[in-house]
């Protein structure tokens, strides 16, 4: 399980013109899925961004995380995390996980988040076309692997 989490000032998904989720202070994670993955990637990789010391204490210093400033989340899926470019210009996504093994995945991945933050994550809807609109603050962007836990 690959994500890709920003620190955002504010963000917002839109499907088919209408706004879908809205956050201010928080983190926006884009979260892509393989056949490999299981719930133990789920635990390790929501503890993970929930925990994760990324927002400025009193001092301006990162040393807060979503947890401590109260933040809110937005779960996006993306299957072109795991894109392969090792081959020409196209790339190719068979390292995505198909829906039928995605889906239960996705949704098992956002009510963990809610459960670690103890609060409800925002979330776009798998396999639409989205719109994903955010103001990255810092710029902080983070890229965690579940699968390369260094």
């Amino acid at each position: 399980m690959k994500a890709v989490i920003q620190r955002v000032s504010k963000a917002s998904v839109t499907i088919e013109g209408k706004k879908v989720a809205s956050i201010s202070t928080g983190l926006l994670v884009l979260i892509g899925i393989v056949n490999e993955d299981t719930t133990e990637d789920i635990k390790w990789l929501t503890n993970k961004i929930a925990n994760l010391r990324v927002f400025g204490d009193e001092n301006n210093i990162m040393n807060t995380s979503l947890l401590d400033v109260n933040g809110d989340a937005i779960v996006v899926s993306q299957f072109t995390l795991h894109a392969s470019t090792k081959k020409g210009n196209r790339p190719s996504y068979i390292k995505a996980a198909k829906p039928d093994i995605a889906i239960p995945l996705y949704k098992s991945f956002v009510k963990q988040l809610e459960n670690n933050l103890g609060k409800n994550v925002q979330t776009g809807q798998f396999g639409a076309d989205m719109k994903v609109e955010l103001i990255n603050d810092g710029p902080v962007t983070i890229i965690i692997d579940s699968k390369n836990k260094e």
